[in-house]
């Protein structure tokens, strides 16, 4: 299993493993959910949601449905920006903080949230909205 303690190692699992997903599609936002273990090694992913060219709806209890099914300890949430800039929106944030605050009910951690584009990603954690 792969190590993911900074958003490269969880760029890198999407680089192997997320864009070979039977559904993915890069011309529209993908929302991924990376369960991780508790040495924060990747066990595997959930492609959450497909949405449209600039948007992506995602609820709590979907990307919280399968970390519990399997048995996650951790997730790193994840979705592309097909016109490739990473920078988030303020659409971006608002889900990423209603996401943390879902998995503090849940006792699930929410390492990161990283977006994907084109060539460039961008870490939730790294511009201090996720603590």
């Amino acid at each position: 299993m792969q190590l993911c303690e900074t958003p490269e190692g969880a760029l890198e699992y999407w680089r192997a493993h997320v864009i070979q997903h039977p559904y993915f599609n890069p011309e529209v936002e993908c929302f991924v959910v990376l369960h991780l273990n508790t040495r924060r090694r990747i066990r595997g992913h959930h492609l959450v949601s497909i949405g449209i060219m600039d948007s992506v709806l995602v609820h709590p209890r979907e990307v919280f449905r399968t970390a519990i099914a399997a048995n996650a300890s951790a997730l790193v949430l994840m979705h592309n920006h097909p016109s490739g800039e990473a920078q988030p929106s303020e659409a971006d944030i608002r889900v990423t903080r209603d996401l943390i605050r879902a998995g503090q009910v849940l006792k699930l951690e929410v390492i990161d949230h990283v977006i994907v584009g084109n060539p460039g990603h961008c870490s939730l954690r790294a511009m201090g909205y996720v603590s």
